[in-house]
């Protein structure tokens, strides 16, 4: 019991009581609200509410689009995690605090940028748009956009673990003939697989609550470029809200199934790594 003792710090009933609280007053309490206001339908109103022609055609472009971008981020955070562990070269310092501007930019000046550079009169765009490829106001615009809230995620998460790898091991296959594929195949992938799925899965779940980037970029039409979180805000604006808060819910659920499989690929890496 004393050795149990031991390692609780001076002052844990108080911290904890803190931290539950606050925690209940910032995450619980919505959250408790929101499934509130969504249980006062009945059953059939809330699948009528959640499962129209519209809504369906929202979750698909949401998930489609948020998976297309955590496709997108993994590739491109793995090759720029790779280039600023393994190279030097000037100016990588600040090449790698670039990687962070999406966490500090907000999302509604990153949807406004990129509309603006994609649009037909735009720098991109007045090359783009000739060609066939629609930057701006288009599905393609929303997976831009969270291609770009989502990249540091993947790159952040793969860096430890690219700074861990041991080169010796990497040497000694080099040395018995092994190429430089056979050396990422089968040295390299394996460690680099659970950071990258972890990294994959939080790109993924922060697409799927993106708001601020994609009003500026989509054109939010129904049934084309409208994505759930929109159509969530449409709801409000007619005020129609436990209908709004039936779709919450439906993004809450799935939300809280990523955050479980992402802490399962954690404890996976983990117990790999070990």
């Amino acid at each position: 019991m004393s050795s149990v003792n031991q390692r609780v710090l001076p002052g844990f009933g108080l911290s904890l009581g803190t931290t539950l609280f606050f925690l209940s007053l910032i995450v619980l309490i919505p959250l408790g609200a929101c499934f509130l206001k969504a249980s006062t339908l009945t059953w059939s109103d809330f699948a009528d509410a959640v499962w129209t022609d519209r809504t369906r055609a929202a979750y698909l472009l949401t998930f489609g689009a948020s998976l297309a971008a955590a496709v997108l981020n993994a590739v491109i955070g793995l090759l720029l995690a790779w280039v600023l562990v393994r190279y030097d070269f000037p100016l990588k310092r600040l090449f790698d605090a670039l990687v962070d501007i999406p966490f500090a930019l907000p999302t509604a000046v990153a949807g406004l940028v990129y509309a603006s550079l994609y649009a037909p009169n735009g720098w991109f765009g007045q090359f783009l748009v000739p060609l066939g490829i629609e930057g701006a106001y288009s599905r393609l615009s929303i997976v831009l956009v969270l291609t770009f809230t989502g990249l540091p995620f993947v790159v952040r998460t793969l860096q430890p673990v690219l700074e861990s790898l041991d080169a010796d091991v990497e040497e000694a296959a080099a040395s018995l003939g092994a190429s430089r594929w056979q050396i990422f195949r089968w040295i390299i992938l394996p460690s680099l697989w659970p950071g990258l799925l972890t990294g994959f899965a939080l790109a993924f779940a922060r697409a799927l609550g993106e708001y601020g980037s994609v009003i500026f970029v989509a054109g939010n039409m129904p049934y084309r470029t409208e994505i759930a979180p929109v159509l969530i805000v449409a709801r409000l604006e007619e005020f129609a809200y436990r209908e709004a808060t039936a779709l919450a819910v439906v993004l809450l659920l799935f939300s809280f199934t990523l955050l479980a499989v992402i802490n399962g690929l954690e404890r996976w890496s983990r117990s790999y790594a070990s």
